[in-house]
């Protein structure tokens, strides 16, 4: 199972938002610096709401993804993320997760999917942790079952809970807050201060000091039940280093870190959107329509099976009436009218509070015979069926239909994947409601339950649709289709509530359901209307399907062409800044060369397209850091590298304990290694070494293994117990010595390709219609953008000499790290600005103040050049310094004097 792109962008966020914490002792601080890296504004009327310290000192964050978006498996693979980022500090912490649902139903189903060892989410946790894993309930952690100190420090541990187990309200939820004999493995000697995890009211053997000692992770599943006071203050008593939410709609205390729309799950094919939803005039019309439409989707499933695709077995899923004195429409009486009109009894289950017909039933198999599944709302949190498409809800015509509770139970696209025919690639809802905008904003609510928005849905209303028929007869209306605002019906004179009236129902709808899918397929290809002969619900049925093909079209247009990277709920908030139009057309017209590859024959591009754009991974293929010079000089290791960890800035609760050093630990893992034989602390310092290092992409896990078990071997005792007792320091220096070895070796690799002609240049980058810096700069004059990002001092006095100069039309402040231009060659190098003379030209201008560390200079200066040679008459590359240039480089006075002939 491998990770959509939205998902894995979702733990790109929260990649990134750790980087930043850590680096940022203060939650709050690092909360505004995430976002405003993104360009991304915080407070105020128009940003996000400010961080919420919820769980004092704790470190609260949380992913919105919508229904049917794969909460849990991002869960799963962000747990990696997570314990890899508290390792840094912690090297020996137990990776204890504790994760919360709110339902039995839930806990069930997570439970199940995380022990199961065929289960993707398993399989992707032994792959993660190296198949070192255990899942418990909280019944098997109170009786110790395979669960110990021991077990504890060598695997991960996950306990799924629900909060009512939390919450100690009967004999048996109160357990976890007594003594345990079971437990008694987790009274070490070395438990370090009981004033860090011990509730002094309960013994330290009982389960919550157990756990609070882990000091766990803490996911919370749908999180949005999770707010309460109550619920807070059970998250607290957990003792947690990190809690991350999943959940469609968060809630007031939420700081949320990434965003997930609806048109990232419709281009991934995880959901059926839009939602067609349809409104009747009778009860018995709904369920006539609903039978037809069923019939006709399942003969296109079984067409597109036929074709090679996979099974589909539509189902419906009739919402009845709650039972009432007045003996409304009941699920009994909508059975006992679907074996009327000749539905075979095991084709039709129930499932109520009361009645569960579903149990140990696998909706998914082939040999499964349901098509109908009659509820009321017991389907309104952990059930999915892929296979359901069509919710016919059955309330009285007098009120509004309360569809939101399920209509999340039939948004799930089956088999993940776009299908042939696109009404399979669609939900429908059916209604018989003489207050449809009020029906309509009920299925909003549904909508925003399942984390989506009005804009996902399309109505059609039976009454409207009547007179759209006759007019179209006449060649001048369509039948209406739009959105909830664009709805005009008025409320009908309620009929009385009383037996469920089928009578309208014609006997022979399975016939007319085939006859007009015929004359549908046909009218579509011919443009004719719906033969008089079949009964009204069959020819409401063909025209929704032809509205529904229209509005698919469009919503995947909509989504093929959306942005991955900004959500719609992002938009209003981000630090946007558009070109000025006096420089609109020019400007988006330019397009800057950067280096492309020749493709090697036997690639996917044809002799047509033999390039593709360069990256410098391309240069490292053949690196072999293994046998790279591993003489490294520790002598100057810095010796404050933790001093920030010991800093606290602001509220003290707002310091994010999970993220600063942990002197106690440090002493204890310091004398752990130091009491191993000199091979076990060899072993281990490599080991360790190697995770602070982490990934140094496209250079291998264990090329970068061996190249430090070389440099560790060239230590002596007395290096080795100080890289013990420093190891970040070491690990610096290390990460300096194998990024220079790799920029010597592509650097003279890139030299060797461009001579040879593997890589050219052509016209590429195009500048953005906007750009969202994180933060502005004062005006300067002649800017490219209305405002353009922040700079510093020298960068402000280089670029307004630049601005003021007679030659200059525009410049712009280029934006780095994937945001802005590259010259992507031995290195990615991002240039300070962009400058356009008058003359036609631009010119790439790097500055460099005299005051900086400006090591990386020499081999920007050389890529600098190597592009302006390559990019042709009309592009330059300059490098300036204030007074003291690097050999190649501008002194500024001097290149102003060239920038005005230019």
């Amino acid at each position: 199972m491998e990770l959509k792109d939205y998902q894995a962008r979702v733990l790109a966020d929260l990649a990134g938002y750790l980087d930043v914490l850590d680096g940022t002792p203060n939650l709050a601080q690092a909360f505004r610096d995430y976002w405003a890296g993104k360009g991304v504004r915080v407070g105020g009327d128009d940003g996000i709401e400010p961080y919420k310290n919820t769980v004092p000192g704790v470190p609260h964050i949380c992913a919105k993804v919508p229904t049917a978006g794969g909460k849990t498996f991002i869960a799963v693979n962000a747990l990696d993320t997570v314990f890899t980022a508290l390792a840094k500090r912690s090297p020996r912490r137990p990776k204890m997760v504790v994760w919360l649902v709110p339902s039995l139903t839930i806990l069930d189903q997570t439970v199940k999917a995380l022990n199961s060892p065929e289960h993707p989410y398993r399989k992707r946790l032994d792959q993660l942790f190296r198949h070192r894993v255990a899942v418990y309930e909280k019944r098997d952690l109170l009786m110790g079952a395979g669960f110990s100190y021991d077990t504890a420090q060598e695997q991960l541990s996950i306990v799924v809970m629900s909060f009512d187990s939390l919450r100690a309200r009967n004999k048996e939820d109160r357990k976890i807050y007594q003594e345990n004999g079971n437990l008694a493995s987790f009274l070490q000697p070395d438990q370090g201060d009981p004033g860090d995890w011990l509730l002094p009211e309960h013994d330290a053997s009982a389960l919550i000091n157990v756990i609070r000692r882990l000091r766990p992770v803490v996911v919370v599943d749908e999180s949005h039940n999770a707010e309460s006071q109550l619920s807070v203050e059970m998250t607290t008593n957990l003792n947690p280093d990190f809690i991350l939410d999943l959940t469609a709609t968060p809630r007031n205390n939420s700081n949320i870190i990434s965003f997930v729309d609806a048109l990232a799950l419709k281009k991934q094919h995880m959901v059926k959107l839009p939602v067609i939803v349809a409104n009747r005039t009778s009860k018995g019309e709904v369920i006539e329509s609903a039978l037809i439409l069923r019939r006709q989707l399942e003969d296109l499933a079984k067409q597109e099976e036929a074709a090679g695709g996979k099974y589909i077995r539509p189902i419906v899923l009739f919402q009845a009436q709650p039972r009432t004195d007045e003996d409304n429409t009941t699920f009994e009486k909508i059975r006992e009218k679907l074996i009327e009109l000749k539905i075979p009894a095991e084709q039709i289950k129930i499932k109520t509070a009361d009645i569960n017909e579903l149990k140990d039933v696998d909706l998914m198999k082939r040999d499964c015979p349901v098509r109908f599944i009659i509820t009321v709302n017991a389907l309104k949190e952990g059930w999915d069926c892929p296979f359901a498409y069509i919710l016919a809800s059955l309330a009285d015509k007098t009120s509004a239909v309360d569809v939101e509770q399920i209509l999340g139970r039939v948004l799930r696209m089956p088999h993940v994947q776009q299908h042939g025919h696109d009404l399979l690639n669609l939900a429908y809802v059916f209604t018989a409601s003489n207050r449809f905008m009020d029906t309509l904003q009920s299925v909003v609510k549904g909508l925003n339950r399942a984390g989506f928005s009005d804009k996902d849905y399309r109505a059609i209303d039976a009454q409207a649709a009547d007179t759209a028929a006759q007019a179209g007869a006449a060649g001048t209306e369509q039948l209406p289709l739009g959105g909830l605002f664009g709805q005009a019906t008025a409320d009908a004179e309620a009929e009385p509530v009383g037996e469920l009236d089928v009578s309208g129902v014609s006997p022979d709808w399975e016939a007319a359901a085939a006859t007009t899918a015929q004359a549908g397929t046909g009218a579509r290809e011919s443009g004719a209307t719906t033969p008089d002969v079949t009964p009204a619900s069959a020819a409401f049925v063909a025209d929704i399907k032809a509205r529904a093909l229209a509005e698919n079209q469009a919503f995947e247009e909509k989504a093929q062409a959306g942005n991955d990277d900004v959500s719609p709920e992002l938009e209003d908030k981000m630090n946007r800044h558009k070109i000025k139009d006096i420089f609109r057309d020019e400007a988006l017209a330019v397009r800057l060369p950067q280096f492309f590859i020749q493709v090697q024959n036997g690639g996917f591009f044809t002799e047509e397209q033999p390039f593709q754009l360069f990256e410098r991974e391309e240069l490292l293929k053949d690196f072999r850091l293994s046998q790279g010079d591993a003489t490294i000089s520790f002598e100057d290791v810095e010796t404050e590298i933790y001093r920030v960890d010991l800093e606290q800035l602001g509220d003290e609760n707002y310091a994010p304990r999970a993220f600063k050093l942990a002197a106690r630990e440090r002493v204890q893992f310091t004398n752990y290694l130091l009491a191993l034989s000199h091979e076990s602390q060899m072993m281990n310092l490599v080991s360790r070494l190697t995770e602070l290092v982490g990934n140094m992409y496209p250079i291998t896990d264990p090329e970068v293994k061996e190249y430090i078990r070389r440099v560790v071997t060239g230590m002596n005792a007395e290096q080795i117990r100080d890289c013990i007792e420093r190891d970040v320091a070491y690990v610096r220096k290390i990460k300096q010595k194998i990024t220079a070895l790799a920029n010597a070796h592509a650097q003279k690799t890139f030299t060797d390709m461009l001579d040879v002609d593997r890589i050219a240049m052509q016209p590429s980058f195009a500048l953005p219609d906007s750009i969202t810096p994180s933060a502005n700069a004062s005006a300067v004059p002649k800017s490219l953008y209305v405002t353009e990002a922040a700079m510093g001092d020298f960068e402000r006095r280089v670029i307004n000499d630049v601005a003021n100069l007679g030659s200059v039309q525009w410049w712009h402040r280029n934006g780095s790290r994937g945001k802005g231009f590259r010259i992507n060659g031995f290195l990615n190098h991002y240039p300070d600005f962009i400058v356009k003379t008058k003359p036609g030209r631009i010119i790439l201008l790097e500055t460099k103040g005299d005051d900086r560390d400006n090591t990386d200079s020499e081999l920007k200066l050389k890529l600098g050049k190597l592009w302006e040679a390559k990019a042709g008459r009309g592009y330059r590359y300059m490098m300036v310094f204030e007074h003291n240039p690097i050999d190649g480089a501008e002194r500024l006075a001097d290149a102003l004097v060239k920038l005005r002939q230019l």
